[in-house]
């Protein structure tokens, strides 16, 4: 299967994905917020969160197993993709042992930790237990197979398994949260659903890959990049990290819909150019990533300008009834698009540190970036709380993006460094013409079919600047990706 067949499968499958995923994501903490509260709602939150710490002990093992199959997939070298599968296999089941002893850990303190009037310390002890297993199993079951098809740019398949998993996953939740069910039972029943997922990639990978062999002899200096690797994501990790509050959660849970909905458009891609990197095929390299950028760029200029125009009115519009916290924070609702804006901004470069194994060279300028969120965060958080969490970010995206916007030339593209800045400029330019007339318009719709409307209409209207923008802009870009996509010439 050829590499644009490929991207085209992993794009539509993950497309499908990631439109179950947001309406999953926008029903499960409706049904909390409205059958269990703000509190239990946040509790579950904060608990996944330390979770998600947790899974640091995963940290390096993926980006470096991917990185070390990238070569013997190429080749087609059945002994050495082996070596790394069994090696990988071996370091995730150690892994998850360590997970689970962090899990046990945490549900033995927790109850102590926490305050609630709702939850019983041995409920929230069992709770705490059923949230980390739910990660544990990620380890012994998935993990392995993850490895190995993102490698072969396969995502397409962990999506559609993944697709079954989340379907399942929400029904439980709101038939069982409908009928108040309690919410350790509720969670206990929910984590069922991840079986399916990792018995269907099983399957996959045993009738597509008849050679595997997990009892082959590991090849563990393929994993030499994990240590790297591992560095670089528990920065990022401490980077991302903020306090879990109700508030936080609801606008969270909106940009991480809009950032499922741009996953679509790199699916694979990593791997895809990991490929090209591997073979040596620079020019192909610098064509196929100067397009890819200035798509990328024009995409989620739509995406985050359309974002900043509506996603006040869509928060007013979800938690409407809901008034036991206050959620209509317009300065918190700019802050956090304009973070998600700069966060992705940074993703075509940072994606090809992932598929160069950049990992080492980086070291610096990721601890920079994460000593810029966590000084700034502590300092600032105590004066602004919530707001200064969100300037400690903004500031360490907007740092990373600048070093990045020299790094990925100097060491990989050799492409000038005034492309890749022009682009960003014009972003700035997009912004600024869409929201003009939005300076007089106001409309707070009271429904959801009135929302959406109103944000279908404000992403054409955003779309029509845009595409102009990039006309005037960058002409050449432009016609080089439509090329592209309509297959007048070969993409990578």
């Amino acid at each position: 299967m050829s590499r644009t067949k490929k991207f085209l499968y992993n794009s539509a499958t993950t497309a499908f994905y990631q439109i179950i995923l947001m309406f999953a994501g926008l029903i499960t903490p409706r049904i909390m917020l409205k059958y269990y509260g703000s509190e239990i709602n946040g509790l579950v939150s904060s608990i996944n969160q330390f979770i998600v710490y947790f899974n640091l002990v995963e940290a390096g093992l993926s980006g470096a197993a991917i990185y070390a199959l990238y070569k013997p997939l190429a080749e087609n070298d059945h002994k050495a993709i082996n070596g790394v599968v069994s090696a990988a296999k071996k370091f995730y089941t150690q892994s998850g042992y360590i997970f689970l002893s962090f899990t046990v850990g945490l549900a033995t303190i927790y109850p102590f930790y926490i305050k609630t009037s709702l939850l019983s310390k041995y409920d929230v002890c069992v709770l705490v237990l059923i949230l980390g297993v739910n990660g544990a199993l990620e380890f012994f079951t998935l993990a392995k197979y993850r490895a190995l098809l993102t490698a072969d740019q396969r995502t397409y398949v962990i999506s559609l398994a993944s697709i079954i998993h989340i379907i399942i996953n929400t029904l439980v939740i709101v038939i069982l949260g409908t009928m108040q069910v309690d919410i350790v039972i509720l969670r206990s029943v929910a984590l069922l659903s991840i079986f399916f997922r990792s018995f269907i990639l099983m399957i996959y990978v045993h009738i597509r890959y008849k050679f595997i062999n997990f009892k082959e002899k590991p090849n563990i200096d393929s994993m030499k990049k994990r240590w790297d690797a591992l560095y670089l994501q528990t920065l990022g990790a401490a980077q991302v990290g903020a306090p879990i509050i109700s508030v936080y959660v609801i606008f969270n849970m909106v940009m991480s819909s809009i950032n499922g909905i741009l996953s679509i458009f790199k699916s694979g891609l990593a791997a895809s150019f990991g490929d090209v990197i591997a073979k040596g095929e620079t020019k192909i390299l610098q064509k196929a990533y100067g397009e890819f950028e200035f798509s990328f760029y024009a995409l989620i200029s739509v995406v985050y300008i359309t974002a900043l125009l509506t996603i006040m009115p869509f928060v007013r519009t979800y938690t409407s009834g809901v008034t036991d916290t206050q959620y209509d924070l317009p300065v918190v609702g700019f802050l956090f698009v304009l973070n998600g804006l700069l966060y992705n901004i940074k993703t075509p470069q940072g994606m090809l540190v992932i598929a160069a194994g950049l990992f080492k060279e980086t070291r610096v300028q990721t601890t920079i970036q994460a000593g810029i969120a966590i000084v700034l965060g502590i300092i600032l958080t105590s004066f602004y709380g919530i707001y200064g969490v969100l300037i400690a970010s903004i500031l360490s995206n907007a740092y990373r993006v600048i070093d990045l916007l020299y790094f990925i030339p100097r060491h990989l593209t050799k492409l000038p460094v005034r492309i890749t800045a022009y682009r960003i400029l014009s972003i700035g330019i997009s912004i600024f013409i869409s929201w003009i007339p939005f300076h007089f318009i106001k409309f707070n719709p009271d429904t959801y079919i009135k929302w959406g409307i109103y944000a279908l209409l404000t992403s054409v209207y955003v779309l029509i600047i845009v595409i102009i923008q990039s006309y005037i802009t960058d002409k050449q870009s432009m016609r080089g990706a439509l090329n592209r996509f309509t297959k007048k010439r070969k993409a990578i």
